[in-house]
This record gives C-alpha cells, sequence and structure tokens, in this order.
C-alpha cells in the first residue's frame, strides 16, 4: 500500500512573501532532500521533472477555479456569467474548445503580426528616445501588447486604452484580495462583455482578416463556437496576452540590464533573440507557479494524492533545476537550445494557449530594443511588485540609453 502524501516526513516550505531570489534558494534547498516540500495550502512539486510530470497528468487539474471558491465568492459572481473560461475548463469540453481556437493560435498566425509588433514599438519608442532616459514599463511594456491584442481581435486600434484598463482590472483576481476587488472586477467583465458582443456582431455580418473572425468561422464537424464561448475566449485572450506578456518583457530588460555583455550582443545578433526569449523567461519568468489540484485519489511516484489535494508546481525552481541545465545559475542567452523547454508557459493540456504570440511579442522586442536604444544603464533601483501577486516583474525601470 503506497503512503498517502500527507504521512510523509516532508521539508516545509512557505514562499509567499519571499523575494524571487530567496524563493528559489529555498526550493533548490529543499529539493535536495525530497521532491515535494509541503506548504501552507497543500504540497509544492520541487524538481522539472516531477514538475512537467505532474502538469502532464490529466488527474490533476487547474486550480484557478479554486480562487473564487478560496476568497468565498462564488465563481459566477466574477463574470457575472455561467461559461467556465478555457483556462479552468478540463476533460472533453477542454479539448473541444482547444482544438476548434488552436489553429487561430499557430505560430504561423503569430507572424503575420510581427511587423505590426514592429510598428507599435517604433510608435512607443520615438517620444522617449530624444530624452535619453525612460521608465521602460509605463513608457513600452504597459502599452505594447495592447494594441496588438487589438489587431489580433480586429477592434479599432484606438481602443486599445480601454482594453488597457480592462485587463489591469480584471488580473486584479490573482492579487489575493478578492472580496474587495470584486466590484471592479465585475465591472470590467461587464464593459468588455458588452464591446466583445458589438464586435462579434460586426464580425458576423463583415468577417475580416482577424483572430475574431477565425473563431467565429472555426468548425470541426459541423461543431462552432456559441457566442457565450466566444465572448469567453476574447476574455482569455486578453487575459492571457497582456499582463504576462507586459511584465515578462520588463523581466527580461531588467536581467540584461543587469549584463549589458548580453544587451551588447543582442545589439550585434537580433537573431538571438529567440533564445534571449527562452532564456529570460527561465531565469526570471513573470509566472513563478502554478496550481493543481487533484480530481481523484492519485498515485504518482509511490505517493498517493487524496482527491482534492492542492499540488504547486514552483515553475521557477524548476526552470533552475541543475539536473536538466547545467551550472542553471548562469545567464547565458546564448546557451544551445535545451531538450527540455522552460515551464514559465507552463506544460500538458493547459499549456498557455497564446504561447506563440507572446514569443513572438518578446522577441521582436528584444531584437529591436538593443539596436534602437543602444547600451543601456539602470537609472535608479528597480521597483519590484509585491512578490505575493501572481503575475509578477518591475513596476517601475528606471532606464539610461544613448540611442543606437
Amino acid at each position: 500500500m503506497t503512503p498517502a502524501v500527507h504521512d510523509l516526513d516532508l521539508p516545509e516550505l512557505e514562499l509567499l512573501d519571499l523575494e524571487r531570489a530567496e524563493s528559489v534558494a529555498r526550493v533548490r534547498d529543499a529539493a535536495t532532500r525530497h521532491w515535494l516540500a509541503r506548504n501552507p495550502l497543500g504540497y509544492t512539486v520541487l524538481r522539472y521533472r516531477d514538475a512537467v510530470a505532474i502538469l502532464r497528468d490529466r488527474r490533476f487539474h487547474s486550480a484557478i477555479s479554486l480562487l473564487p471558491q478560496i476568497a468565498g465568492v462564488p465563481d459566477a459572481e466574477i463574470t457575472g456569467r455561467d461559461q467556465p473560461s478555457i483556462l479552468a475548463m478540463e476533460g472533453p469540453e477542454h479539448d473541444r474548445l482547444r482544438r476548434l481556437v488552436a489553429p487561430a493560435f499557430s505560430a504561423r498566425a503569430a507572424d503575420r503580426l510581427r511587423p505590426f509588433m514592429r510598428e507599435v514599438l517604433d510608435e512607443l519608442l520615438d517620444p522617449v528616445l530624444p530624452q535619453g532616459r525612460c521608465d521602460l514599463v509605463t513608457d513600452l511594456c504597459e502599452p505594447y501588447p495592447i494594441p496588438v491584442i487589438c489587431e489580433l481581435l480586429g477592434a479599432p486600434k484606438q481602443d486599445w486604452k480601454l482594453f488597457s484598463g480592462w485587463a489591469t482590472d480584471i488580473f486584479r483576481v490573482f492579487n489575493n484580495n478578492l472580496a474587495e476587488d470584486l466590484p471592479v472586477i465585475r465591472a470590467a467583465f461587464a464593459e468588455l462583455e458588452a464591446y466583445v458582443l458589438e464586435l462579434i456582431a460586426r464580425r458576423r455580418r463583415e468577417p475580416g482578416d482577424d483572430l475574431l473572425s477565425a473563431l467565429i468561422a472555426a468548425e470541426e464537424a459541423g461543431d462552432r463556437l456559441t457566442t457565450d464561448e466566444l465572448v469567453m475566449m476574447v476574455e482569455a485572450v486578453l487575459m492571457a496576452g497582456t499582463d504576462t506578456t507586459r511584465n515578462q518583457l520588463a523581466c527580461s530588460v531588467a536581467l540584461l540590464a543587469e549584463h549589458p555583455g548580453q544587451w551588447e550582443e543582442l545589439a550585434r545578433r537580433p537573431e538571438l533573440a529567440s533564445r534571449a526569449v527562452e532564456e529570460t523567461m527561465r531565469v526570471l519568468g513573470a509566472v513563478a507557479g502554478t496550481i493543481r489540484v487533484a480530481a481523484e485519489d492519485i498515485t504518482y511516484r509511490d505517493v498517493t494524492f487524496p482527491a482534492g489535494t492542492l499540488v504547486m508546481v514552483h515553475l521557477a525552481g524548476a526552470n533552475r533545476d541543475p539536473d536538466v541545465w547545467p551550472d542553471p545559475d548562469r545567464f547565458d542567452i546564448t546557451r544551445e537550445p535545451s531538450t527540455s523547454p522552460q515551464l514559465t508557459f507552463g506544460a500538458g493540456v493547459h499549456f498557455c494557449l497564446g504561447a506563440n504570440l507572446a514569443r513572438a511579442e518578446l522577441a521582436e522586442a528584444l531584437a529591436l530594443l538593443p539596436r534602437r536604444l543602444g547600451p543601456i544603464t539602470l537609472d535608479g533601483p528597480v521597483t519590484w511588485k509585491p512578490p505575493n501577486v501572481g503575475i509578477w516583474g518591475p513596476a517601475h525601470l528606471p532606464l539610461r540609453f544613448t540611442g543606437g
């Protein structure tokens, strides 16, 4: 008979308010004693191979749907609708939606937007270049993904500020203050839904070369997305494609600012941008972890996880596993691509749906910024968001630059 996880003698791990470097150090220390640790809500997976196995095991479900319950708020109270998000779905319904929408999120679909991404970046950089200094977060990272999302959806470019505000308010879901933030979150969902319903009606009359038109036309054996599902997918795109990219780009540039030689290498060799995306996400990912819940009694590695057990997969720690990456703390954008991918996008059935779009956005930025900004130095300390924020990065990133 296999032991229940509750009966194991495991390291204790409390990471909630720790800075990232200390969090990763404690995970690594605990990983020398076991592949699991106990945390205040359940258990933390510490090593890469186990992180991948848990994320790919369909018996472990996404715990996003539990966030309202943990906060004591009914799920439908957040969006005002009964339609669940694809981010929290499981089983056949999740598979059906992923099948229907996957072509619209392909690498080829993302690549078509690369010229527009460069156009947005240039427009954001033009006014700050003569100043020789900027706050990269407020001047570039925060506004950058939203016009891209508008272009992707076929929404007018001038509406990016609306989408930006909705994204900021909706992402309060992950700020551990759900009960207090609920009115703002619900208002944002309601305004977004009204906007999207009007956009859907327009695209049904006048299809375009955009994601929403592709989603409306998506069909498999006569199956199509309902209007509620279309609204939900637009919400998912906004949630998956804005705050994550904003924060990751700021994390990536903050890391490169600490390694000026690698920034200069990017300026000389912009073809390294894709590798730089993967390496910066490995070393300093905007998403440190994800949570799963055992949907049934599960035995893995001769340990039984009773149904309902919460399991946190520590992505940041797994990304520094010395069994996977030699010298894992060394940051090197010329590092040969690993057969084991970095895990900041997740793995398994909930692998980030917008990963191709995010990779394209980040790569275009990391290819263009070193060339246009030239050498950079920090113009003061980086202000980081609180460590308990779900999607994390610099709140302010002051830079000085000479221009390329």
